[in-house]
């Protein structure tokens, strides 16, 4: 794999993240000699809007009811 230099990154940072799509990974060399890799994450498969449920022993009446208590208060 190759190595890129800090200023071949500057240049073309768009090209090397499209290359890092498709090889999996790119690594430039920074102007103090540290390594770093590029990797893209795997797209979500879920939406983060997905929100696990609670499950608890309240009816319909009972949320209704709180509902109801709460808007006498305010």
């Amino acid at each position: 794999m190759m190595v890129y230099s800090y200023a071949e990154v500057r240049e073309r940072l768009s090209a090397l993240l499209e290359r890092a799509l498709t090889e999996g990974q790119v690594k430039f060399r920074s102007r103090e000699g540290r390594v770093f890799t590029i990797r893209p994450e795997p797209p979500l498969t879920t939406s983060p809007f997905d929100v696990r449920s609670v499950k608890l022993p309240i009816t319909q009446l009972d949320i209704l009811e709180a509902i109801r208590e709460s808007r006498e208060r305010f």
